[in-house]
């Protein structure tokens, strides 16, 4: 099946001549002329990837993106005249996954295309192939929010799962408490590290043998915790 291609940009002879080159590529494409047609046409559609110019009017390129990466993480490209540092980091960092500058070649856009496609796929496909992690007397099952401890499942609440995973799924790795509250409860909790501290003594109550000695989470002192276990992944 051919992967399907939403090519946004307010110049006509950009779409033309690179929808067509696409098309010849073997790629199934529909394309916008601005932010709002975008936004259409990416929900009916479905495609595999965005190709989304940055300067057009009504809606633009960085709007469309925040607005596509609410609810999806499709990849997408940016196109922009803007060749400053600033414009990268931002595109970047609003979930653009590559930035190419105007004028670039057909056959750059193309290769940018496959390389990224190439790269969200291999992503996507070692996801699936680790949605369980497994030690020997510990299985949590990402897919399905299961942790088995000893052959027997263990009930959590949402945070204390997501708790476990985070660390499970980086052994060794230190995570400081203000790490930890980002990550899981976001910048704008208003607690403080005793959260933390209160799910890691449930968690260790749950899956050590010995709660006052674990072998799981560990306590790295004056800077937060790690989980200890080399990882194993099962289909």
């Amino acid at each position: 099946m051919a992967n399907k291609v939403l090519l946004v940009d307010d110049e006509e002879n950009i779409v033309d001549v690179c929808s067509r080159y696409l098309m010849r590529e073997g790629y199934e494409v529909s394309t916008a002329s601005n932010g709002y047609e975008a936004i259409e046409r990416y929900n009916t559609f479905q495609p595999d990837i965005v190709i989304l110019d940055i300067m057009m009017p009504q809606m633009d390129g960085w709007q469309a993106a925040e607005k596509i990466r609410e609810d999806s993480d499709t990849p997408i490209i940016m196109l922009t005249a803007l060749g400053q540092e600033k414009d990268r980091i931002y595109g970047l960092t609003i979930g653009a996954d590559d930035y190419v500058t105007k004028p670039f070649s057909p056959r750059e856009l193309l290769l940018r295309v496959k390389n990224v496609l190439r790269r969200t796929c291999s992503a996507s496909k070692r996801e699936k192939q680790r949605e369980v992690l497994k030690w020997k007397g510990l299985l949590i099952d990402r897919d399905k929010r299961k942790v088995v401890v000893s052959g027997k499942e263990i009930e959590m609440t949402v945070k204390e799962f997501d708790l476990l995973t985070l660390l499970a799924e980086h052994p060794s790795q230190v995570f400081s408490k203000s790490q930890l509250l980002e990550t899981l409860w976001g910048y704008e909790y208003l607690g403080d590290a005793n959260t933390i501290n209160v799910h890691i003594r449930r968690l260790r109550e749950k899956i050590e043998t010995n709660p006052s000695e674990p072998q799981w989470i560990k306590t790295v002192w004056g800077i937060g915790y790690k989980f200890e276990g080399q990882q194993r992944y099962e289909n």
